[in-house]
């Protein structure tokens, strides 16, 4: 496994590392034994790097799959709160249920700009606070935009950020492919650490993946790249593919068989249009009243699911 500063945090990390949104309830839902042994099996790979937020309730992963474990471990999660109180009770759940002392690095989910940034700064400020004390370690932002990307560059109090950048394009809100590695690039040279998701593109790009993840791999200004995966052998394959390795004949046939993520609405859906407004990709809209996805814009977020209060939508 390759390992490389993140800017200038002090953490050393894992080039991949493990997104664990695919494990939990908003997505592939696995057992915990069964989600504990594959943060296991990339420990014993070389990760030492895991992505998890407040809304992806995967905590119990990671606490689960980390017992025992006596190496070093950053764990980067994330909160949408704007609030101190709010941000506050982010982090001391996040402390509680993954049983560690210390969250390595604590984000603001999903900024969009300056403006979204400043909005959320009452919880920038706690962050900084629980920075102090120990409780954090660096304080940065997610993103799927440009924007978002320049402004937190200008920013020094924010360390990290975690773009979406993938070969194709897909799922940047606000600009292009270009564009989004220009502002990333900037943010890499200023010192800060970036980590970079949806290589993959949301599964718009799974049928030449391992061409996805060498693409984002060859980036020097990403210092990690967070995926996701669901068995054993998607795990060694990103882990292969990321670190210049061969991958062998029968890792990619079981990756290649694997069923393909999807998202899954309801016949039954009541149309309220909460999943709709939440959408960051402008993917859901109502038609004949209930809510349906145009697969092209998709990028498996997962974000509607939590918004559905009757639980009609699933990620497969």
């Amino acid at each position: 496994m390759e390992y490389r500063a993140l800017g200038r945090t002090g953490l050393r990390v894992s080039r991949l590392c493990l997104g664990t949104l695919t494990l939990g309830p908003l997505q592939a839902n696995l057992p915990l034994r069964e989600g504990a042994d594959l943060i296991r099996a990339a420990l014993d790979l070389g990760v030492n790097f895991f992505d998890t937020a407040d809304l992806y309730n995967t905590y119990e992963y990671l606490r689960a799959g980390l017992r025992g474990w006596t190496g070093d471990v950053v764990i980067s999660s994330k909160s949408y709160d704007y609030t101190r109180d709010g941000m506050e009770r982010a982090v001391v759940r996040a402390l509680r249920e993954t049983g560690r002392e210390r969250i390595e690095i604590f984000m603001l989910h999903e900024q969009e700009s300056a403006l979204t940034i400043k909005g959320h700064w009452p919880a920038v400020e706690y962050l900084l606070e629980a920075k102090q004390r120990g409780l954090v370690g660096a304080v940065g932002v997610s993103t799927h935009a440009v924007a978002a990307v320049e402004a937190m560059t200008r920013i020094p109090e924010l360390e990290v950020v975690h773009p979406l950048l993938n070969r194709a394009g897909i799922g940047i809100l606000d600009g292009t492919r270009d564009e989004m590695l220009a502002a990333v690039a900037a943010a890499h040279a200023a010192g800060k650490g970036v980590v970079g998701m949806k290589a993959i593109g949301g599964g718009h790009l799974a049928a030449d993946a391992a061409a996805a993840l060498r693409w984002a791999a060859e980036l020097e200004c990403l210092d990690a790249i967070a995926v996701g995966c669901r068995t054993r052998a998607e795990l060694a394959f990103n882990a292969a593919v990321i670190c210049g390795q061969p991958v062998s004949a029968e890792i990619a046939a079981a990756v290649a068989a694997g069923p393909r993520k999807r998202l899954h609405i309801e016949e039954w859906c009541r149309g309220c249009g909460e999943c709709v407004a939440r959408c960051p990709q402008g993917a859901l809209r109502l038609v004949g009243g209930r809510a349906t996805v145009d697969p092209e814009k998709c990028v498996l977020c997962s974000y509607c699911v939590p918004a559905c209060r009757d639980f009609f939508i699933k990620v497969y």
